[in-house]
């Protein structure tokens, strides 16, 4: 077996006992659960309206926003949080002890949060799929779409997160502090409301990051075109979309094995005592 499907397979086979830790984990159950239901239910209330000028459903025009965001917070805050989580815990330290083992510890990461994800999308389209007028056709469509721009999203967010997670050895730092840039970003990518509302320049910085490209590919993914009217140039520009994520996608996948090592080589076996102590004494 070749070096690079070595590390695959162990790879997916760390994601998979990740998952598996989680799906037992009641607590995060409940946040996932509590999660989807909150916008479902957000979401219905928009039921029955249809988007200004069109006749497409006010809901379905939604539903890409919620997906958007959920590949961001999962690929990005979530990916921090549990990084920096696991820095202080031992974990990446027992990683690093291993032969190639922070590049195993970042497959591991993709394949589980992109399993939480496309659980959560799961949860969100399929009662969608009977309450949102226009949303099952559109996924009869555009579900290829939809799933390549939410695989090549999580690849393109989720090395980010582990840059940013590097930077703190504190998971509520990530939420306190980490996560503004990351929801200030969110704001102004479109994931909510046409970025064309927004001054030019603003528009320029939104389309440097992949935030906006997930939005606008899973946008083009679910809605009629005759939503084209909110994007920029009027185009969902596909091929413009894949090449940003498939760009950013390679950059973090080189940059964050390397910002992992240089985070591990900071760890020692006395962090790790530090910072049991410290969190035996806030319980």
């Amino acid at each position: 077996m070749n070096r690079t499907a070595h590390l695959l397979r162990q790879g997916w086979a760390s994601g998979g006992l990740a998952l598996m830790a989680s799906l037992r984990s009641v607590q995060e159950m409940l946040g996932t659960v509590a999660f989807v239901a909150a916008f479902c239910v957000g979401l219905s209330f928009m039921r029955g309206r249809a988007v200004e000028g069109t006749s497409v459903d006010a809901a379905t025009a939604a539903l890409p926003g919620v997906l958007g965001l959920s590949v961001v917070f999962t690929g990005v805050v979530a990916t921090a949080m549990v990084l920096a989580t696991e820095r202080e815990d031992g974990t990446l330290l027992r990683a690093k002890a291993l032969p190639d083992g922070i590049t195993v510890y970042l497959i591991g990461k993709i394949v589980y949060a992109a399993a939480l994800v496309l659980t959560t999308v799961a949860l969100l389209v399929l009662p969608g799929l009977f309450l949102f007028d226009g949303l099952a056709a559109g996924l009869a469509r555009g579900w290829p779409l939809l799933l390549g721009v939410l695989l090549l999203g999580m690849v393109a967010t989720i090395p980010f997160g582990a840059v940013l997670g590097s930077l703190f050895n504190n998971p509520r730092l990530v939420n306190a502090v980490g996560a503004v840039p990351i929801f200030a970003l969110t704001g102004i990518s479109g994931i909510f409301f046409p970025i064309t509302a927004l001054p030019e320049w603003l528009q320029w910085i939104a389309q440097a990051f992949p935030v906006y490209w997930v939005g606008l590919g899973l946008r083009s993914a679910v809605l009629p075109d005759s939503m084209l009217s909110a994007e920029i140039g009027e185009s969902w520009r596909h091929l413009e979309t894949m090449g940003a994520l498939g760009a950013w996608a390679v950059l973090g996948l080189a940059l964050a094995p390397w910002l992992l090592r240089r985070t591990a080589r900071r760890v020692s076996g006395a962090n790790v005592e530090e910072a049991r102590q410290k969190a035996m004494q806030r319980v």
